[in-house]
């Protein structure tokens, strides 16, 4: 296979030390380009800010500056249009030259004003501290869009909640039938842990928002640069106050991993619980054909696949966080190498996120429920409690009406009868504080209205929550 031309002049930013060319394989397990070229727009930006910044220290005339700004703006350009036609040094894995975005911007800069002022611009600024801002700032950005989708699905389930308020279905403990609610307070447990969720990402968003750039490879920059300068141009809100931490540090990278870890859990819950409801055994839920496949040899299958995938994705999501851990878990302090191992976790934890979200939203809001299937699946034995509790309102202690309760429900199932066809006499017949009213009891609609307390099942306490979501929605 014929080799492509070596490039006489390859962009090396740390080019001067080393004269003998890198093996080919060795420059191709370097590579990164394929992965930070997503942070083009980031580098730009933080480019021009630097730059900015170097006037105020002398190292740039407001000429040159004006010449850098100009010519990045240009480079940007071409990026945004699809227009960038990347180099060999910049692309080629073959060739002898580590592959980054830096070295792209800055050597196609150099092309298009020239390098006697392009070379100025990477004056003391190390890629240490450029790719830490390029990675934060790229970040911030896709967790506003994460946000946005987080917010949505959260809309999704308040309307639907507030929608099917009437249905009431089986709650489950163990996967065992437990007591009746409101099929609007299953879907509000979940918006109770995405809004939680929604709390975490917004305190990891704050905690992302901080800049790196001015503090050099590692010991910070000579000339005085007026890093605060630079931060409010690029949007931070504060500064990492020690230069070896600021291009050392990816527990910003780890925590976004960890908030969407929990966030693809809740997902995966969420979507178990569907998968469930939406087999033949439940049928509570059908879900639209955009969001299901079919069989290659079942004509009759209906395949909850985007649930699934939500499902198993998030251990995808999982498999980033404790990877990247490992990865920096036992590095010296400072930029190391390693580093760059969470460049790719990043990425497609963002994307598998941000899909995964929206997906997620669409599904809900496209469902089909059946709120007949759901009243068909309650028993009156899921009322035992309710039992106990019509004692309880007369006076009995809880532990002596739960006994009793007991004895009820396993005198319906020794006459193969449901615990309301059983008469009066038979539950006289188990202690004679039960009135002539017991069989009140036995009312779906009356035991979900009991449970009042905020937090509980009734249609005032689900209204309560709802109310509660909107204001955390802001709407």
């Amino acid at each position: 296979m014929a080799q492509p031309a070596k490039n006489e002049n390859p962009i090396r930013l740390w080019g001067g030390r080393f004269t003998g060319e890198m093996d080919p394989l060795m420059n191709q397990y370097n590579e990164s380009l394929s992965l930070d070229r997503i942070f083009y727009a980031q580098d730009i930006k933080g480019s021009i800010a630097y730059a900015r910044a170097n006037v105020k220290t002398g190292i740039l005339t407001q000429e040159e500056f004006e010449k850098l700004e100009e010519g990045l703006k240009k480079v940007l350009q071409e990026w945004d249009e699809g227009k960038f036609q990347p180099a060999p040094g910049d692309e080629d894995q073959l060739l002898s030259v580590p592959l980054y975005i830096h070295t792209a911007n800055e050597r196609r800069l150099g092309e298009v004003i020239g390098t006697n002022v392009a070379g100025k611009l990477h004056t003391g600024r190390s890629r240490n501290d450029q790719i830490a801002t390029d990675m934060r700032m790229w970040l911030r950005d896709e967790l506003d869009l994460i946000e946005e989708h987080l917010v949505d699905l959260l809309k999704v389930i308040a309307q639907r909640a507030k929608q099917d308020i009437d249905y009431i279905m089986p709650s489950y403990t163990h996967l065992q039938r437990a007591q009746p609610i409101r099929w609007s307070h299953w879907l509000l447990s979940y918006a109770i842990a995405f809004q939680s969720d929604l709390e975490r990402l917004r305190f990891t968003k704050k905690n992302i928002n901080k800049l790196p750039l001015g503090s050099g490879a590692v010991a910070g920059n000579a000339f005085g640069i007026d890093r605060m300068q630079m931060a409010k141009e690029l949007g931070f809100e504060g500064l990492i106050m020690n230069s070896m931490s600021a291009v050392g540090d990816r527990d910003f990278v780890v925590e976004m991993l960890q908030c969407a870890s929990t966030i693809g859990s809740h997902l995966s819950r969420w979507s178990e619980d569907l998968i469930i409801y939406s087999t033949l055994e439940f049928s509570y839920v059908k879900l639209a054909d955009a969001y299901t496949t079919g069989s290659s040899l079942m004509p009759q299958k209906k395949n909850s696949d985007s649930l699934e995938l939500l499902r198993g994705k998030s251990g995808r999501i999982f498999g980033a966080m404790t990877g990247l851990m490992m990865s920096i878990k036992g590095i010296p302090s400072t930029y190391n190498k390693d580093l760059q191992e969470s460049v790719q976790p990043m990425l497609d934890t963002v994307k598998t996120l941000r899909d995964g979200l929206q997906i997620a939203a669409r599904l809900l809001a496209t469902a089909t429920v059946y709120p007949d299937k759901m009243r068909a699946a309650l028993s009156p034995d899921m009322l035992a409690t309710d039992l106990a509790e019509y004692l309880v309102r007369k006076g009995v202690p809880f532990r002596e009406t739960h006994h009793l309760a007991g004895k009820m429900v396993a005198l319906a199932e020794d006459e193969n009868k449901g615990m309301d066809e059983l008469t009066i006499e038979q539950f006289q017949g188990i202690d004679k504080r039960f009135g002539d009213d017991v069989l009140s009891v036995f009312d779906y609609e009356r035991s979900v209205e009991l449970k009042d307390a905020t937090g509980g099942t009734s249609r005032r306490a689900v209204l309560e929550q709802l109310e509660a979501l909107k204001k955390t929605l802001g709407g």
